[in-house]
């Protein structure tokens, strides 16, 4: 069967996430705005406090990122063994990754994002937003599989059709 150019599924121009959008736009931001902090933090408390106060910051944040990581595996570990779902330690485990991540960037802006995930008091909060996003991405927009083409499969209308086989 042929199909006039442009009319086959595949030749769709496929629509780009929205999180994509503002991943690229972060990518751009971030580093003109940790040169603009660094300058202006340069010129409050000078050239060698700057430094000194990066440095400081990395050695905080690679203390606190094994600290947290090492109570993170030790709580995941009595989960499993308790036989209990580790739902929030593998949360806590993703966002002490995420948070050390930033924290191996260099800059204030990046440090101050890494602290937020990675300090436990905060880690609450980052918590709440982390599944608050996956919800809103797994529970609602994908309740049934779809088809290959991404169009929706039979059953996706809300039930699943089937034949029963005794």
């Amino acid at each position: 069967m042929t199909h006039p150019i442009g009319s086959t599924p595949y030749a769709r121009r496929q629509k780009r996430p929205r999180w994509l959008v503002f991943v690229l736009v972060g990518l751009v931001l971030t580093p003109i705005i940790e040169i603009a902090v660094l300058i202006a933090v340069g010129k409050t408390i000078g050239l060698g406090w700057t430094i000194l106060a990066l440095l400081f910051l990395t050695l905080l944040g690679t203390w606190l990122v094994r600290r947290e990581g090492a109570r993170t595996w030790k709580a995941l570990r009595e989960a499993s063994q308790t036989g209990r779902m580790p739902s929030r330690e593998i949360a806590d485990g993703v966002l002490v990754l995420i948070g050390g991540a930033f924290l191996l960037l260099p800059g204030f802006v990046s440090d101050i994002i890494g602290l937020f995930f990675v300090l436990p008091f905060t880690r609450v909060f980052a918590r709440r937003l982390l599944e608050a996003f996956v919800a809103s991405r797994v529970l609602v927009r994908m309740p049934f599989p779809s088809g290959a083409d991404g169009q929706s499969s039979p059953g996706a209308q809300g039930t699943i059709r089937g034949e029963v086989v005794d």
